[in-house]
């Protein structure tokens, strides 16, 4: 019914599996979740309506996207927890992901628009950059005023890979550079949170 739209597709990081490491976009795949069996289908389902329809499209592969808003994962659940007097997280906060702030995910998806095509492209979105859990949860702590000891139970998911970063190489080659630094993003994180979270 549109046949020159043009589809940006957000995928996930996670249909490569528990691969450890800077990851680029030529690494196999291996999804270890429904959610990322599932992700890895619709990347399938755009590719092939590009051979057979003509449709253009664009695949990113987002890694842990964070920023003002979000309401569930890590930053949410940490920012709760220390709201009700706790400081404990699960894992060894040695585990180390790509953080990509909303507002980069979101150019980055403006920047897809220019790229998408019958040969249906696939970029990461990541900021290239590996902090760890422990290092997030410091900042924000600090950003919450909350400066009690925060401890981890020591046990990590089955899968979950200990270091996941993402190879940016590509996005930085469509004219991309994510702008807001991890800590940066974490504070505004936590500037938003203190304010209700509205």
């Amino acid at each position: 019914r549109a046949p020159s739209a043009l589809l940006v597709f957000p995928s996930s990081g996670s249909v490569y599996g528990s691969r450890e490491g800077t990851v680029s976009e030529s690494a196999p795949v291996s999804p270890q979740s429904a959610y990322a069996s599932h992700k890895l289908i619709a990347e399938g389902l755009c590719g092939s309506y590009g051979r057979s329809f003509g449709v253009r499209s664009a695949i990113f592969r987002f890694f842990s996207v964070y920023g003002p808003g979000l309401r569930k994962q890590l930053l949410w659940d940490v920012s709760t927890r220390l709201a009700r007097g706790e400081a404990w997280c699960a894992g060894t906060g040695d585990e180390a992901r790509d953080w990509l702030h909303v507002e980069d995910a979101a150019r980055l998806i403006l920047r897809a628009v220019d790229h998408a095509s019958t040969a249906c492209p696939t970029v990461n979105g990541g900021s290239g950059v590996a902090a760890t859990v422990r290092e997030v949860v410091t900042e924000l702590s600090d950003a919450l005023g909350v400066r009690r000891p925060f401890t981890f139970n020591g046990q990590g998911r089955p899968g979950d890979p200990f270091r996941f970063v993402a190879d940016i190489g590509l996005a930085r080659s469509w004219g991309w550079e994510p702008r807001v630094a991890w800590r940066t993003g974490v504070r505004d994180y936590a500037a938003w949170f203190t304010q209700g979270a509205p």
